[in-house]
C-alpha cells in the first residue's frame, strides 16, 4: 500500500466525518461530498458558518458554524472544499481541536497550505495519486478508501 493510500485508510477509519464548506447548491462540490458522505450512510456534519442547514434531497441536515462546533473533533476525519485562502485558516483551526485526518479535494489548497500539512496531522489526503486526473477526490476514491479502512457501508438513495 501506498504512504497515500495509508493516509486515505487512516481518513476512512474515522468514526464521524464533516465537510468544510458545505453547500445547499447542488452544483458545488461542497455540496456532492456532503451528500456522497450521507449516501455511503456515514455519519457526517456539514460545515458552513452561513447556513443553518443543507438540504439532501428530502433530508435537511443540520450545519456547525466551525471545527470548534464538532462534537468530537479529535474523532472526526474532515473534508475540504474551500478556497486555499480559507483552507489554511481552517487546518489551523482543525489542528487546534485535534482533527486527526484531513481530505483536502482538488483546488482546495496551494503551497502554504501544503507547507502547514507538514506533520500536523496523522493523515492528509491531498494532492496527485487517486484515480482521477485531478489527484485524489472523495467522490472519485471514497469507495476504495472505505474499503481500504475496512468500513461497512450501505446506499441511502
Amino acid at each position: 500500500m501506498s504512504a497515500t493510500m495509508e493516509a486515505v485508510k487512516v481518513f476512512f477509519s474515522s468514526p464521524r466525518f464533516a465537510v468544510a464548506g458545505a453547500s445547499n447548491d447542488p452544483a458545488k462540490f461542497g455540496h456532492r461530498i456532503l451528500a456522497w458522505y450521507y449516501h455511503h450512510s456515514l455519519p457526517v456534519t456539514p460545515l458552513n458558518p452561513r447556513a443553518s442547514s443543507i438540504q439532501l434531497h428530502s433530508t435537511s441536515l443540520p450545519t456547525v458554524a466551525s471545527v470548534r462546533d464538532l462534537p468530537a473533533p479529535t474523532e472526526t476525519s474532515l473534508s475540504v472544499v474551500t478556497p486555499p485562502a480559507v483552507t489554511l485558516a481552517l487546518l489551523r483551526e482543525a489542528y487546534a481541536v485535534g482533527i486527526p485526518a484531513v481530505f483536502l479535494q482538488p483546488g482546495t489548497y496551494d503551497q502554504a497550505v501544503l507547507d502547514y500539512l507538514e506533520g500536523h496531522f496523522a493523515a492528509a489526503v491531498v494532492g496527485a495519486g487517486g484515480r482521477g486526473s485531478e489527484g485524489w477526490c472523495v467522490l472519485v476514491d471514497g469507495e476504495d478508501g472505505l474499503r481500504a479502512a475496512g468500513r461497512e457501508w450501505k446506499s441511502q438513495l
